[in-house]
């Protein structure tokens, strides 16, 4: 009996068919075979008068995909859909399922959470039928997407040239805009604060103004600051209070998809996007000697939940390793948005120690790796346990505080500290009533700050906080941000290397057009009652089409009127003409932010950048250049530092860097930069050599054989799936 099993991504098909063994033939949909078609009133693919029927067709770049499919079908006795374990993977078993003319009610839905060989074999023991609860949750979202995608996206082009809407794009940019009317309507608070300098046993530390009177310290401006620093001034300091106390930090749960995309980016400082494709390569398979093998949990879930097999074997290492002191409690913390579906992200198996694997592994898959690893050990760990004291020196009424700690049980932190920034701060022994004199006093002056733009991170956050979408789509819902150009991600300035969320102007005119006319519907708390009611749709508490109507009674008066009474905005004019068609140039607005380009496009494709004038242009010095001679040039860095460089780069690589002043500090010159780079060179073919060899010694003789037999795939097929989202919608 031969068995066909489908799969979407094409990288673990081979992987899997090993493990299931010769009765078993695995082949790949490479994501979406179908989508809803482009057809119909409006083009949406949708019968919103036939209670919302959805029409399909193939995709075009799947077309051969499903004839062979269907081939292979009909040569085998069963087959089994094994697609990815959550809604869209459920979606494209049903596709394929009505596309192959199977039976959607057959016992042949197959789900692993991990590509190991025991989670597979596991998984075809135990088949199910199509779980058609999420399909139509899936079905409703797209649905959604595709109306308010089509339509909305139609009626901003038409009238002030933004290129796309969408039911939770619409609502991130809407957030970030938010944010920037509250930093520039900010009004700045004066504030000032007292601190007093000790030093004793030679250590010196800081205490800070808490208290004035009994009550919080405020202090208004500079009159009030004078009046209580004399009250402290050429007067000794009595320790009035000593508070010690052991406090407890409890280890942080295992990832999830929305806190490894934050934790990423914090630390590691991958973008989402990055960090998603990375674990992707992770989940489906890394060669080890001579196995393949996914090396992490399924990378979409919004559930902490562990297995309790691996949780026994986790606690197994973690008391061989280090001892029963360092085993702590298994929690599970999930929101109530939460599916649960399947397990946290974790490492499929706790002996493929990071360190031990790191040559099979790219440089970024390796740290990616070893912070999830680690992460998942550590929540399985004690507490890290810290003595604390608080001293409080007092005088004239004005009570100073300082805190110190010092770690007394390492806990969670044995395997976690690499990713901690907690210092002990340990201060000198005091008693009661001790006193003491103080080697500076100062008070100063500040203002309150505005609230901080979104860094990647914190917008994550702040969507899944307010339970907006889904974490699966967080990455691209934020590239689409940029990618439409009405937000672009940079630095506040240019020696910061934090990133933050800037509306374009373009940005900002479609949210205003948006919150006019639709304000309603694009919002924080609509958008996520909207997850729910897929969530009840997913669960079969609640009916698509009763879902779906009640969005639309809503969503087409509103379309209707914002046709009617938008103001169509023009396009902004140069005064200049087009010097290959002699039309009008206009301003236009794109991925990389404003442009110019033809009145007359698509027909005249005329395109024109525009010199920011804040840029910085590098200056004639009037200094040859040593190496070559020719003028050298003096330019700044992307940090925003000084240097000379000569003109003729990148011929000559002649620099000599300045200091604050000006000043040559350092010459580096052609034969130096030539020297650097061939170190470079020669140092990453050792590495590639050392690991190639590796390699060579743990495969078996016979890869002659094993390479031609492999298929080659084009970039197309190695994508894992056709992200069926709003942003596409346009």
């Amino acid at each position: 009996m031969k068995n066909l099993v489908i799969v979407e991504s094409p990288s673990k098909s081979k992987t899997i068919e090993k493990y299931l063994g010769p009765d078993y033939e695995v082949v790949s949909s490479k994501g979406h075979i179908r989508d809803l078609a482009i057809k119909g009133k409006g083009g949406l693919g949708v019968d919103i008068e036939n209670n919302f029927e959805p029409s399909y067709s193939i995709n075009k770049d799947k077309k051969e995909t499903v004839k062979e499919l269907k081939k292979e079908a009909k040569k085998c006795d069963f087959v089994y859909l094994a697609t990815d374990p959550d809604r869209e993977g459920e979606a494209i078993s049903w596709h394929l399922a009505e596309v192959l003319g199977l039976d959607v009610n057959a016992i042949n839905r197959v789900v692993f959470n991990e590509i190991t060989k025991n989670a597979v074999i596991k998984a075809f023991d135990k088949p199910r039928t199509i779980d058609m609860g999420l399909v139509k949750s899936q079905e409703t979202r797209r649905i959604l997407d595709r109306i308010i995608g089509f339509k909305l996206s139609k009626l901003l082009k038409s009238k002030i040239q933004s290129k796309s809407a969408g039911r939770v794009q619409s609502v991130a940019l809407k957030m970030v805009v938010d944010r920037e009317k509250e930093i520039r309507a900010f009004n700045p608070i004066e504030y000032w604060t007292l601190d007093a300098i000790f030093n004793k046993d030679n250590k010196e530390f800081k205490t800070s103004l808490k208290k004035i009177d009994g009550s919080k310290a405020e202090i208004a401006n500079q009159e009030e600051a004078q009046i209580i620093y004399n009250r402290a001034f050429n007067n000794d300091f009595t320790v009035s209070d000593i508070k010690k106390v052991v406090k407890q930090r409890k280890p942080k749960l295992p990832f999830i998809t929305s806190t490894l995309q934050q934790e990423s980016s914090s630390k590691l400082g991958y973008s989402a996007k990055r960090t998603m494709s990375i674990a992707q390569r992770l989940y489906e398979g890394i060669q080890l000697d001579d196995e393949k093998m996914g090396l992490i949990t399924y990378m979409r879930t919004d559930s902490t939940r562990l297995s309790n097999d691996f949780v026994k074997d986790a606690q197994a290492k973690i008391k061989n390793d280090f001892g029963n002191q360092y085993l702590g409690s298994y929690k599970v913390k999930n929101d109530e948005q939460s599916q649960d579906a399947h397990e946290a992200i974790r490492p499929t198996s706790l002996k493929n120690v990071p360190e031990e694997i790191e040559k099979y592994l790219k440089p970024e898959e390796y740290k990616l790796y070893r912070f999830i690893y680690y992460r998942t050990l550590a929540s399985l760990m004690a507490n890290v346990k810290n003595n604390t004291v608080t001293i409080t020196f007092s005088v004239n009424g004005l009570d100073f505080t300082v805190n110190g700690s010092q770690m007394i049980f390492d806990g969670y932190l044995k395997v976690y500290s690499m990713y901690d920034g907690s210092k002990d701060v340990i201060l000198p022994d005091f008693e009661l009533n001790e006193k003491l004199s103080y080697k500076d006093l100062i008070s100063e002056q500040h203002f309150t700050e505005p609230p901080l733009r979104y860094t990647e991170s914190k917008l994550i956050k702040a969507l899944e906080e307010q339970g907006i979408g889904r974490p699966s789509t967080y990455a691209s819902i934020l590239d689409t941000l940029q990618v439409r150009g009405y937000t672009e991600l940079k630095a506040k300035s240019e020696t910061s290397r934090t990133k933050y969320f800037f509306p374009t102007e373009q940005g900002e005119l479609t949210d205003k057009a948006l919150q006019e006319f639709f304000h309603s519907i694009i919002n924080e708390k609509y958008t996520a009652n909207m997850e729910n009611e897929l969530d009840e749709i997913s669960v079969e508490r609640l009916e698509s089409t009763t879902a779906l109507r009640n969005f639309y009674e809503q969503f087409e008066p509103l379309l209707e009127e914002a046709y009617e009474k938008m103001e169509k905005r023009e396009l902004e004019r140069t005064g200049d003409l087009c010097p290959e068609c002699g039309g009008e140039l206009v301003y236009r607005v794109g991925r990389f932010g404003k442009f110019i380009s033809c009145v007359n496009f698509p027909t005249c494709k005329y395109t024109q950048k525009i010199v920011d004038p804040n840029k910085y242009v590098p200056e004639k010095t009037g200094i040859m250049c040593s190496d070559c001679g020719n003028e050298l040039v003096k330019r700044k860095s992307r940090y925003g530092k000084f240097f000379y460089g000569c003109s003729n780069y990148p011929k000559c690589k002649h620099v000599e860097n300045l200091d604050e002043e000006g000043n040559v500090i350092s010459v580096v010159t052609n034969e130096e930069a030539q020297s650097k780079k061939t170190s470079k060179k020669t140092a990453s073919k050792k590495t590639a050599s050392k690991k190639s060899s590796t390699k060579k010694s743990t495969t078996k003789k016979s890869t002659t054989k094993k390479s031609t037999a492999k298929k080659t795939t084009s970039k197309k097929e190695k994508k894992d799936k056709v992200v069926n989202s709003e942003e596409e919608d346009k």
